[in-house]
């Protein structure tokens, strides 16, 4: 069992994923149309599990399970949906064992791109917001410390309502 760990934005957060962003796109080749940086490590001056999130849009869902392969090359493990029907999930960890990189590939367009890409934009525009995010998550790494699953109960009121608030900011600002 892995402590968990929430740890003061690093800046270099932002080249670790273009550096991934990179070799993915040539692992995947035309199939991915975008790749985006999420996560709370995409968002400045918050606190995060040094995990670099990617979202990345896709073609054709389907035709990504024919790339694994090329995924396991560049350090991935294949986990399939991994309980999100909908989505491809591969994560990659250090030589030690701890994990540096979670892929989440969807189908461009779908919802689950709309309301990632969503929280993170909003996020970044409601700094306020995105500092009680912060607290919040240093709090329950605190209060749980040996339970990710606490830890990430802890949180799902809270990205809840942000996600209401960042869907209806998303359709304010489109208009």
């Amino acid at each position: 069992m892995k402590k968990v760990e929430v740890v003061p934005h690093d800046p270099r957060w932002r080249d670790s994923f273009q550096a991934e962003a990179t070799h993915i796109a040539a692992a995947l080749g035309a199939h991915l149309i975008a790749i985006h940086h999420i996560g709370s490590t995409a968002i400045p001056g918050i606190h995060a599990k040094p995990v670099i999130d990617l979202l990345m849009e896709v073609d054709d869902i389907e035709a990504i399970d024919q790339r694994s392969s090329a995924m396991e090359a560049i350090g991935y493990e294949v986990m399939g949906e991994f309980g999100m029907p909908g989505r491809r999930y591969f994560r990659k960890d250090d030589q030690h064992g701890t994990r540096t990189h979670q892929v989440h590939a969807f189908q461009a367009g779908s919802a689950e791109v709309v309301r990632h890409l969503a929280f993170r934009d909003y996020m970044i525009a409601h700094p306020a917001d995105a500092q009680r995010y912060s607290d919040l998550k240093r709090k329950l790494a605190e209060e749980y410390p040996w339970d990710m699953d606490g830890y990430v109960d802890g949180k799902d009121g809270f990205i809840k309502e942000i996600d209401r608030r960042a869907a209806e900011w998303r359709a304010s600002s489109a208009g």
